[in-house]
């Protein structure tokens, strides 16, 4: 059986909020690669729930953590899709995410 290994480093400061996020996997070359947010679920099947652990760094500006997140919803409608084979559920969620492009894009002009 093959196994994979992905794995996190982070640099805290004195108050433990992030300075540094990097990652690595053994299927992508396991070199360290820098990024600015990371948001990670689990599903506990005892507890029925999921576990989350989402962190940024200071330098991850808001409009690109607002950005992050849109994506990582629309990869969700994907996986809904893919997993469950619910279209309307995946489709609720990519609509979600149109509106709220929208709502970037109109806060971005205003901040012009």
């Amino acid at each position: 059986m093959k196994k994979s290994n992905i794995n996190f480093e982070i640099d805290l400061d004195k108050d433990n909020v992030p300075e540094k996020i990097q990652w690595s996997a053994t299927d992508a070359g396991e070199e360290l690669t820098e990024t600015k947010s990371i948001s990670i679920s689990l599903w506990d099947h005892v507890q029925k729930n999921s576990m989350r652990i989402d962190l940024w760094t200071n330098e991850m500006p808001v409009d690109e953590m607002k950005r992050f997140y849109i994506d990582c919803l629309g990869g969700m409608a994907q996986s809904v899709l893919n997993s469950t084979g619910d279209e309307f559920m995946a489709e609720e969620m990519n609509l979600l995410c149109e509106k709220l492009v929208k709502h970037l894009e109109k806060e971005m002009r205003e901040q012009k």
